[in-house]
């Protein structure tokens, strides 16, 4: 099937749903772990709280990739994927805010996350399905610059909240802060108006007639979606599997990160561990800065990371981000002032962007293109195992080994980031792709 090229405008409207779906995320990793703490978590839990993340992923997107490569409906393979999971995740976006309490905070991120994973995988595969193989590269590093564009934005967003007059201190009677609601309201509706635009502007595709036919004799049932999947595992390409141990290290490194970054610089920046402090809350917000500035560098390094992987390919690219990445996180432990965690962030943002970007080319060369949507959801499984993984081993290593201090988990991560680019370099070339 021939698939039209894209002008750069087509292009953008295409991905645009994606700076809904990514403000949505941004805004977990910025505030679930201050929620946790404004309702009383204690940080050798923190990663528990977390698993809903990685665990829906792993027992979602799979399934959900399996069932929309057999899906047929008048709207597509894939929009209805997008719409019911951003609708559900806009609703659990209003509620998270007002969480009465530490269980009931951590069930809507089990439901939020869902959401998000019931459209992520889609979203990949209606990148691979709408494009042309020249146009496929520069459409993942567009979501990639998406990506770093609406994670700046969720993270700067209660700092703007208080530079236009909300004020910081102003809490509910939980400890959450005015700010917070406003920017999870703001998040609910751009996660839906950004996802209906896309599918609006830019519409899948329809079959081919050979598709159809195909689809008519072996139609969607789970049965067939778990077969589907069970297949691909067994037939998965070596470079495929060689990049599993790539995506362990870097996807283990960035989920610590997230989860510690706050009550590691509140112990650099001012020494406390109280989460219900003044001082606790202008960390929050200075991570919150400091998060909104690397997703800017990495929506500015996603662009530049094109011409970077029509040079040096995607592998060798992605090896090279990951290296900057780890030096940051091994630096920013001593940091003891904010320019010098600004400073740090460049390296986080280089890797941050290289991560949701440049895996997924290297994948596009490795898999069949009739299979994208179980392998983009077999490939999530690189990420939330590794996730899962580093949920449910820092609790027990946290105090033993680590010393209850979370500056030791950005350490440990800096140092697997590193493993993950000499992991990156071992995976088997699959010959070069023109990027545009």
């Amino acid at each position: 099937m021939t698939r039209p090229r894209l002008s750069l405008p087509r292009l953008i409207e295409m991905n645009l749903g994606f700076l809904g779906l990514q403000f949505s995320f941004g805004l977990q990793q910025a505030n679930m772990a201050p929620i946790y703490g404004y309702l009383g978590a204690d940080e050798a839990s923190m990663p528990l709280l977390w698993l809903a993340g990685p665990m829906t992923g792993l027992l979602v997107q799979p399934l959900i990739g399996a069932m929309s490569d057999r899906t047929v409906t008048r709207i597509g393979r894939r929009t209805p994927y997008f719409l019911v999971g951003a609708v559900l995740c806009s609703l659990c976006l209003l509620a998270m805010p007002y969480s009465p309490a530490l269980w009931v905070a951590a069930s809507l991120l089990w439901v939020l996350d869902a959401a998000n994973n019931v459209t992520m995988e889609p979203y990949r595969a209606y990148v691979g399905d709408r494009l042309p193989a020249d146009q496929r590269a520069a459409g993942f590093l567009t979501q990639s610059a998406f990506t770093g564009l609406a994670q700046t934005l969720s993270y700067l967003a209660p700092s703007l909240l208080v530079w236009i007059g909300f004020d910081r201190d102003m809490v509910d009677a939980n400890g959450i802060p005015d700010i917070t609601r406003v920017a999870f309201l703001i998040g609910a509706v751009l996660s839906l108006s950004t996802i209906v635009w896309s599918v609006v502007r830019v519409p899948e595709l329809p079959l081919s007639a050979e598709d159809k036919a195909g689809l008519a004799t072996d139609p969607l049932t789970l049965g067939g979606a778990i077969r589907d999947l069970r297949q691909a595992l067994i037939e998965m390409p070596r470079p495929m599997r060689q990049l599993a141990l790539a995506m362990l290290c870097q996807w283990y490194a960035m989920f610590a990160y997230w989860q510690f970054i706050t009550f590691a610089i509140a112990r650099s920046l001012h020494g406390v561990t109280d989460a219900r402090s003044a001082a606790f809350r202008d960390t929050a917000l200075t991570v919150g800065q400091l998060g909104a500035f690397y997703n800017a560098i990495a929506f500015v390094a996603a662009l530049l990371l094109v011409p970077v992987a029509r040079r040096w390919g995607a592998r060798n690219a992605h090896a090279a981000c990951l290296l900057a990445s780890g030096a940051a996180m091994l630096a920013i432990p001593g940091v003891d002032n904010v320019a010098g965690l600004f400073v740090a962030m460049l390296g986080i943002g280089i890797g941050w962007a290289s991560m949701m970007g440049n895996p997924y080319v290297m994948l596009v060369d490795m898999i069949p293109p009739e299979r994208n949507g179980v392998y983009m959801g077999i490939f999530n499984m690189f990420i939330v195992i590794p996730m899962m993984i580093e949920s449910l081993t820092i609790p027990l290593f946290y105090g033993p080994l680590l010393g209850g201090d979370p500056r030791h988990v950005l350490m440990l991560g800096g140092g697997l980031m590193l493993l993950g680019a000499a992991a990156t370099v071992r995976v088997a070339a699959t010959g070069p792709r023109s990027i545009s």
